[in-house]
């Protein structure tokens, strides 16, 4: 079609006829070859962000076979298979491109990313060790702090959670993170804080809403703070609160949240109501903390 163009464009002048007449088959075919090139370039884009991610790595698979050398067609096989949850074959082919002449630093984060998704934070941390400290990432910075915090080195991991959240302006994951590095640890007011950070980021991080509920809760707190939220999601965190409750030996009170998330959910809450029914059984609160 794009040769039929060319040849339209051709007949529609003289002058252009003219042109035309020096135009060999050969740099035809360049040129369409050129419009080709930026079509695919289009194409893999999409294939990466939009397109489902087991069809982008069929593909980016297929089209691996015909020019098994493209770098570019090898990162956007990983970051298909790291969007299809297959992290450990993400690390094998970021393994290929790290290794090969157009390697650069960022490709070596992805491969770290893609190793701590496959459960390997050894050779993740091995591999961001040797980043050079002048590439300075959001990604690269975040990694850091998530595997500073697997190694429970909470003045590193506090550093480069910090740094990464400056680096970004959509900080709510990050946030939650940093959150529930601080929950971990027992420092419930940290948490709290960046939990409600985290949400003023995303109002819908549901994950951030439990979290902060499971810090007020720890500090007996047994409110929800004015953050957005939808009806069912009203009778989850009371049901979250309420297990935090009995955890900290306040029974009567988680009782009283059990009862508020039962009513509150627009349909039934069988787990609320099951723990409910166990808490008013003899020795109920001692197995709903065993099983939380």
């Amino acid at each position: 079609m794009r040769y039929s163009i060319i040849v339209s464009l051709c007949l529609g002048s003289a002058v252009a006829l003219s042109g035309c007449d020096k135009l060999n088959q050969e740099e035809v075919e360049r040129s369409v070859a050129g419009v080709n090139v930026i079509d695919q370039s289009n194409l893999n884009d999409v294939m990466i962000s939009a397109a489902d991610p087991e069809e982008g790595v069929a593909y980016f698979t297929r089209t691996l076979e015909q020019s098994p050398d493209r770098v570019d067609l090898k990162r956007g096989l990983a970051k298909s298979l790291v969007r299809a949850r297959r992290p450990a074959e993400a690390a094998r082919i970021w393994t290929e491109v790290v290794e090969s002449p157009e390697g650069t630093p960022e490709d070596k984060v992805m491969l770290s990313d893609a190793l701590i998704r496959a459960g390997d934070w050894s050779k993740a941390e091995d591999i961001l060790d040797t980043i050079p400290p002048t590439h300075e990432s959001y990604d690269r910075y975040r990694l850091e702090a998530m595997v500073a915090d697997a190694d429970q080195d909470w003045k590193r991991a506090d550093s480069f959670y910090e740094t990464a959240v400056g680096l970004t302006t959509q900080p709510a994951n990050t946030l939650n993170n940093w959150g529930f590095s601080k929950l971990s640890r027992g420092d419930y007011p940290g948490a709290e804080k960046l939990f409600l950070e985290a949400l003023t980021y995303d109002k819908s991080n549901f994950t951030a809403k439990n979290n902060l509920v499971m810090a007020r809760g720890a500090q007996r707190k047994y409110d929800i703070p004015p953050i957005e939220m939808t009806q069912v999601e009203r009778a989850q965190l009371l049901y979250t609160m309420a297990l935090a409750a009995i955890k900290k030996g306040d029974v009567t009170m988680g009782k009283t949240l059990l009862e508020e998330a039962v009513e509150t959910h627009p349909q039934h809450f069988d787990e609320a109501a099951r723990a409910l029914r166990t808490l008013e059984s003899d020795g109920g609160a001692t197995t709903i903390v065993k099983q939380g």
